[in-house]
């Protein structure tokens, strides 16, 4: 899951990818092109490490409906991926039906980079991005969606 902190306006790109057998394509209407890094202990169970992903709002279409299963990964949210290959498609809010995508998983972005680092108090020691990055404690993540 990413937030997105900054304050200047992020810029925002129509994006289109799929899972690696084909049979779930996903289309984001609008993705902010700022990604962001999240180091909870959730993400790093469901993907073995960091997720990296971009906010695609709420405009985003699915085809191959029925290859997609969710799995209700805490009170707020909720986490799809392909049922036939097990790609990880996306991380939805409940309260506002906001998805984050993982970065890997769209095609032909330009211009992105990588702007904050979320629940930065739960990341392992044994490594470190490079990047300068906004980061952000689970606290404050919080503390931000509850002003939404």
């Amino acid at each position: 899951m990413s937030a997105s902190p900054s304050t200047v306006q992020p810029s925002l790109q129509k994006a289109h990818g799929q899972c690696l057998c084909g049979k779930v394509k996903i289309q984001a209407g609008a993705v902010v092109l700022q990604a962001g890094v999240c180091h909870c202990q959730y993400c790093q169970k469901w993907g073995g490490g960091p997720l990296f992903t971009l906010d695609a709002g709420t405009e985003v279409k699915l085809d191959g409906a029925c290859f997609v299963s969710t799995f209700k990964s805490s009170d707020w949210a909720e986490r799809g991926f392909c049922n036939n290959c097990g790609t990880h498609l996306f991380y939805r809010l409940k309260q506002n039906g906001q998805y984050f995508i993982p970065v890997g998983l769209l095609d032909q972005l330009t211009d992105l980079v990588l702007d904050h680092q979320i629940f930065i108090e739960q990341k392992p020691e044994w490594y470190c991005l490079a990047n300068q990055t906004t980061e952000l404690t689970g606290a404050e993540v919080f503390a931000a969606f509850s002003a939404i």
